[in-house]
């Protein structure tokens, strides 16, 4: 059982920036073994993947995202970030970090952050 817990939604303008963090602090030197993604669901719309990275380093952006996003991981922390820079509208959901040992593959997933972006 791998318990991840995220931070750093919030409201933020249009053209902004915030940074979420998912940390794993009881999931040990397995961390690094991972995948790490990050997933969004906005109302009335599936869950979709926003961008992951494996333990490689490996990283992998949905077209909607790339250029903007950058998603990061520090093992000795057990932690994985996701830098949003240029928000738009669009961007408004609920953002949830997932822990799996291959891409696409079931695996443990976060309580979810709310991201707004509005003026």
């Amino acid at each position: 059982q791998v318990q991840l817990v995220e931070s750093g939604g919030g409201l933020v303008q249009p053209g902004g920036s915030l940074r979420l963090s998912c940390a794993a602090p009881a999931s040990g030197s397995i961390f690094r073994t991972y995948v790490m993604s990050w997933y969004r669901q906005a109302p009335g719309k599936q869950r979709e993947l926003v961008a992951d990275i494996t333990n490689g380093g490996s990283t992998n952006y949905a077209d909607s995202v790339k250029g903007r996003f950058t998603i990061s991981r520090d093992n000795a922390k057990n932690t994985v970030f996701l830098q949003m820079n240029s928000l738009k509208s669009e961007d408004t959901a609920v953002y949830y970090c997932k822990a799996s040992l291959y891409r696409d593959a079931g695996g443990y997933w976060g309580q979810g952050t709310q991201v707004t972006v509005s003026s």
